[in-house]
């Protein structure tokens, strides 16, 4: 059975602990990385830690993904997404991949940070995968041997700017403002038993408690296995990185379908993109100062809960 992890900071010194109920305990030794504690502890030697333990609400809790960590981001990953973001999911055959920068990796209940030029600040709800293991050649991941690779899950928010994003088609500008990448709070741990369950996953996210995004890790289009495998042919991955699987329907981001997108390609380039701003301006699902975002990613039996992501959305400088 998984085990749930949280990395916080108490007395001036940042700790490892395992979390059971509303006590913490702490794993004995330094660790410094992400990568660090989920190279050096498994499920088993965590079962048996017997430290003493403080009350959850005496720490502070971390990000349990050290800023150290490659921050590695799948896009357009449901079929439902990929149709509200303007894509054929019948056209669209290949994994969209794209990073975010570590620093804007945050605690779990951060505030989000809104920039002042920032219009259209949109959220996305995701269910992260934490490496094992350095892997540094083309290797072949299969479901039957996925925990050799993947040491455990969290909640990642990928949010977004769309304003710079979609218009200045930067992905990595547009999602990597500082506080735009919350993680956490729980870091669990998993066991080869745990596999299948990565596939029955509910994640759920609110904004100010209405239900913005539904949806299960059954409905991932390339799931953990192949989407490893592709990047493992491409780069250099390491223990404690960090992959966040794709957000599902519902986000604020309104994209014209693809027959309208083919009309807009005949407009003018600023009479485009005026369009497409002046549509996103009347969409009210997009966040505001003051807004609460929670996130919560389980499956049914409670044997996996990643916890609960609570973001209050601020205005830069104040």
């Amino acid at each position: 059975m998984a085990v749930n992890i949280i990395r916080f900071k108490q007395g001036g010194e940042v700790g490892w602990g395992v979390l059971e109920g509303d006590r913490v305990i702490r794993v004995p030794g330094v660790f410094a990385t992400t990568g660090e504690f989920v190279s050096r502890n498994d499920v088993g030697t965590l079962k048996q830690v017997r430290e003493a333990g403080v009350a959850r609400s005496e720490v502070e809790i971390l990000s349990p993904v050290t800023r150290n960590q490659q921050f590695i981001c799948q896009g357009a990953n449901y079929r439902r997404h990929m149709i509200e973001s303007g894509m054929d999911p019948d056209a669209k055959t290949y994994n969209m991949i794209f990073t975010k920068a570590p620093s804007c990796i945050v605690a779990a209940e951060s505030a989000v940070v809104k920039p002042t030029h920032v219009r259209f600040l949109d959220y996305e709800i995701e269910l992260g995968l934490v490496l094992r293991r350095d892997i540094d050649r083309a290797t072949v991941v299969t479901d039957a041997n996925l925990i050799e690779f993947v040491a455990a899950l969290v909640i990642v928010n990928d949010y977004s700017a769309r304003d710079i994003q979609i218009p200045q088609m930067q992905f990595y500008k547009g999602k990597s403002y500082r506080t735009f990448g919350p993680v956490g709070p729980r870091l669990c741990m998993l066991e080869k038993g745990d596999a299948p369950e990565i596939r029955n996953l509910r994640l759920r996210l609110t904004v100010n408690g209405e239900v913005r995004q539904d949806d299960t890790t059954a409905n991932l289009v390339f799931g953990p296995a192949e989407t490893l495998t592709e990047l493992s042919g491409v780069q250099d991955l390491f223990a404690g990185d960090l992959i966040a699987t794709g957000t599902p329907a519902g986000c604020a981001l309104s994209v014209p379908s693809p027959f309208r997108q083919k009309i807009a390609a005949l407009l003018p380039e600023a009479t485009k993109w005026r369009t497409f701003l002046a549509v996103q301006a009347a969409r009210r699902q997009y966040l505001k100062t003051g807004d609460v975002v929670e996130a919560t990613i389980a499956n049914a039996s409670g044997t996996i809960d990643l916890g609960v992501q609570r973001n209050v959305v601020v205005e830069e400088g104040l």
